[in-house]
């Protein structure tokens, strides 16, 4: 077999097994979004049709926008994810660029220190945790959420950027420091922007476990006013009925702020993810 023939036997092969992976990947989002507009005894008989004229029916969205507070939920959601999302970022490549940038004594022992954080679950401190915010008084406050998120999502930012910002020159940097930038200004204004595929690659990574965790959710803010939307779309579900319409209808608008963020941030995230390969 000729060099060119190989070349194309294992393209179609890689491309055999991404389009499988992406069928897979894709299959219970096909199932939730489709079944989600369609009637409950049509969701029992045949969960995989397409919704026909006879089918058809949007009762899902009309049960989740007029009960349950979804509005309020996705608003609690929106809010613990975007500032959750805002000091991961920020403190993260903070602590990246001083872990690159600076040597000093304990600068490995504290990098694995951070490191361990992505390899332990913090959910196996959940009785610690619940025990801090029930002292602190946090409990039931989306500032309890923030500030385990914000933990949760520290190691794995510090762990990527700060491998990307050991990539950033040096002479750029030293250029900066003898035009009289002072170092919160060589960070922001030359490092920062050169490291934004690795923000949008840790962004994606950290909102989606945020956006879809239940766990904390259930544990530090169970109240009305506090729900996010996955918590919230549990009012849906009981012990004996469940209404399937409503369950499909708020997880199919659940999926939109994602699917939003990473058409947005698609080309900085792929960017990222190669860059992040080749080092």
């Amino acid at each position: 077999m000729s060099l060119a023939r190989r070349s194309i036997a294992r393209s179609i092969a890689a491309h055999a097994v991404l389009i499988t992976y992406t069928v897979i990947a894709l299959f219970p989002v096909f199932v939730i979004v489709v079944n989600s507009v369609k009637s409950r005894r049509a969701i029992f008989a045949d969960p995989l049709a397409w919704p026909t004229a006879e089918t058809f029916d949007p009762v899902g969205y009309q049960t989740v926008l007029r009960q349950g507070d979804f509005l309020l939920y996705f608003q609690n959601s929106m809010i613990v994810t975007v500032a959750s999302l805002f000091f991961v970022l920020l403190f993260g490549a903070m602590a990246a660029f001083a872990l690159s940038e600076y040597r000093f004594r304990g600068n490995s022992l504290m990098g694995l220190y951070l490191a361990l954080g992505i390899m332990i679950p913090i959910r196996l401190g959940t009785v610690v945790i619940l025990q801090m915010m029930v002292a602190s008084g946090l409990v039931n406050t989306l500032t309890a959420l923030v500030l385990v998120y914000t933990a949760q999502g520290l190691p794995l930012a510090v762990f990527i950027l700060s491998e990307f910002m050991r990539g950033v020159s040096d002479d750029l940097k030293n250029a900066g420091r003898i035009d009289g930038l002072s170092e919160y200004a060589i960070f922001f204004r030359l490092v920062l922007p050169l490291v934004r595929p690795a923000m949008a690659t840790v962004a994606v990574f950290t909102m989606i476990p945020i956006w879809n965790d239940l766990w904390f959710p259930l544990i530090l803010a169970p109240s009305e006013a506090t729900k996010t939307i996955t918590l919230g779309s549990q009012v849906f579900i009981g012990q004996f009925v469940t209404n399937w319409n409503a369950v499909l209808a708020a997880l199919s608008l659940a999926i939109l702020p994602v699917l939003v963020m990473y058409l947005i941030f698609a080309r900085q995230l792929i960017r990222g993810i190669t860059a992040g390969a080749v080092k």
